[in-house]
């Protein structure tokens, strides 16, 4: 049976690679976007399977008109992909208290505002998949990144913890953590750097803001194969919760579980020492 995806952030990078490999394996997709122009330009020749909506992830009613509109044009919602987001960089005292808040507003807010409203959906229907796009950095702390890691380790928790909520209902949820892919991520104008500058941070943060921009347009991941690998998941019987993307992102969760596992025994005894004390007798 054809699908019917909703694709946010899908104008261009991670999400137009998963929205176009959906498109290209005959379902339909309601492709949204901040950018309309960009939007209608990116899908012009794909016919009726597409439809195109501008959508701010951060107001809730226009995520609701999305929805409807979608459930007017194909009658039923098969996949969610939570894509739409942003990076907000730079050492945490150097990120100004409304930039934090715009962070959050998007990357997290913004998701549960769509998720929220394609639910009810999901439920009547009782099935469906919910895709949420994490990140290496939701896995382990970024340095430099700590309020984009944040917002990521945040997607995280709800993910898993909806995941129990709503298997009952025959709906899925996959957390997908890519590494550095050939986006405009990381381009000049989307990447975001705290303004408040401190003197302590200045070299520590020369050093960390120059990994980025040398990143920019080199990064690894190929946007239309993490497209296709999401297609596979999607039709998958058994669908992962998590999948991480990309040589580089597989090393850095390797390293952090090997960390965390070693960390974990070398502090076993003391962390078995808290609870209270049992004297196998009972009065």
């Amino acid at each position: 049976m054809n699908k019917v995806w909703i694709v946010t952030g899908s104008a261009t990078g991670i999400g137009a690679g998963i929205a176009r490999a959906a498109l290209d394996a005959g379902e339909s997709v309601v492709a949204t976007d901040l950018d309309s122009d960009r939007l209608s330009e990116a899908y012009a020749g794909y016919g009726d399977r597409v439809m195109a909506q501008h959508l701010d992830i951060r107001d809730a009613d226009q995520a609701r008109d999305v929805v409807r509109a979608a459930m007017a044009r194909f009658g039923r919602i098969d996949v969610l992909v939570n894509n739409a987001g942003y990076g907000q960089f730079g050492p945490f005292e150097q990120v100004e208290t409304e930039a934090v808040e715009r962070q959050f507003s998007t990357n997290v807010f913004g998701t549960m505002n769509v998720t929220r409203e394609v639910l009810p959906v999901l439920r009547r229907q009782r099935s469906g998949h919910i895709i949420n796009m994490s990140s290496n950095g939701g896995f382990r702390g970024v340095k430099g990144g700590s309020m984009y890691s944040a917002t990521k380790f945040a997607i995280e928790g709800f993910s898993e913890s909806l995941a129990e909520e709503i298997a009952g209902f025959g709906i899925k949820v996959t957390i997908v953590e890519p590494g550095a892919f050939r986006t405009g991520f990381l381009n000049p104008g989307a990447i975001r750097y705290g303004t408040h500058v401190i003197e302590d941070y200045e070299d520590y943060w020369a050093s960390a803001r120059a990994v980025f921009e040398q990143r920019a347009g080199t990064q690894i991941g190929d946007p239309a194969r993490l497209g296709n690998a999401v297609v596979t998941i999607v039709n998958s019987e058994k669908p992962p919760l998590r999948f991480v993307a990309g040589p580089d992102a597989v090393a850095i969760v390797e390293g952090k579980l090997r960390s965390v596992s070693g960390e974990l025994q070398d502090w076993r005894e003391l962390s078995m020492s808290t609870s209270y004390e049992t004297t196998g007798s009972a009065r």
